[in-house]
């Protein structure tokens, strides 16, 4: 059985080797960029273990009929067209649940450094200020609302830990209800955004909620509010965001994602002193890194030896 890692940026694929090896399979580990590198590398691959290489449906049409699974190294699967994948029967498969606590922590993380202001003074007094007066104002953080936008297992995790320091807690999401014990009331979404002093998004980038922060979203946020993504880029209009920021519309932002990843040299919220960037770093931990790896390769492993596999993305027959 041919298996192959499409593209991969680790250091070392040990893990995955370990894994498959149990039930006798390895596998070729190819770079692939474009559509047509894919297919000629792919070709023949019942298994593919996938990271970036975009999974179109020109290149799951050429790999078929043997291609039968693409696993994705990732909770999100943008690059891949799963109704060409169902239509060709061909099994997608994502690890959602293997970063809860980091990208919930980077939110946190996040949240609390917009909310003390931690950027901009430290730049200040890096320059050679002392005084604390140019962080004014700032506002105790256990008496602010907290808006969620997306209420699953990433969502749930960052609503506990922002009740726990002390947050009044509102959420919106148009699937999950939250339960009793997930501490956050469940509100619309105009009244997330009416309401919350700091907005932190968690939801999918689907077709339904691609630009849900838009120019018009912003516009009903408090002019102290803050803004938090560590989801998908393109969820945020980063135009429209980067004006509400230049006049003063929101207080600050900060983003773990980008419509387009690099974030281009030439976006125009890079050099805003109030938008905290970092590189879609928030999945990353040592151990939430080792953690990906087994559950991708030990999903491959189950779809060779012909089981139900545990992360279903589509439905086949």
């Amino acid at each position: 059985m041919k298996i192959v890692v499409s593209d991969c940026d680790h250091d070392s694929l040990d893990v995955e080797e370990k894994v498959l090896a149990r039930d006798g399979l390895s596998f070729e580990l190819f770079q692939c960029r474009t559509e047509d590198d894919t297919v000629a590398r792919c070709k023949g691959a019942v298994i593919i273990l996938n990271q970036y290489a975009p999974m179109t449906r020109k290149v799951i049409a050429a790999l078929k009929p043997e291609l039968r699974q693409i696993v994705r190294y990732g909770v999100g699967v943008n690059n891949i067209d799963l109704a060409a994948a169902t239509e060709f029967g061909v099994q997608v498969c994502n690890v959602p649940d293997y970063s809860i606590d980091e990208v919930s922590d980077q939110a946190l993380t996040m949240m609390m450094a917009l909310a003390r202001k931690l950027v901009p003074m430290n730049a200040a007094t890096h320059a050679g200020a002392w005084d604390y007066q140019q962080s004014i104002p700032v506002f105790r953080l256990s008496e602010r609302t907290v808006g969620v936008i997306g209420l699953g297992r990433i969502g749930r995790r960052f609503a506990e830990k922002a009740h726990a320091l002390g947050c009044t807690v509102i959420g919106y999401d148009p699937v999950f209800a939250p339960a009793a014990d997930d501490f956050v009331a469940a509100r619309s979404l105009d009244e997330v955004l009416r309401t919350a002093d700091i907005v932190s998004v968690h939801c999918p980038l689907t077709d339904g909620t691609r630009h849900l922060i838009d120019a018009a979203a912003l516009a009903k946020m408090k002019r102290t509010a803050l803004l938090i993504n560590v989801s998908r880029g393109g969820i945020v209009d980063e135009e429209a965001l980067a004006a509400a920021l230049g006049t003063g519309r929101i207080a600050a932002a900060a983003l773990d994602v980008a419509e387009v990843e690099p974030l281009p040299a030439a976006s125009p919220l890079r050099g805003l002193a109030n938008c905290l960037l970092t590189p879609h770093m928030g999945w990353y931990s040592a151990e939430a890194g080792l953690e990906l790896k087994r559950k991708v390769a030990e999903e491959a492993a189950r779809m060779a030896r012909g089981e139900p596999v545990r992360y279903p993305v589509n439905t086949v027959s």
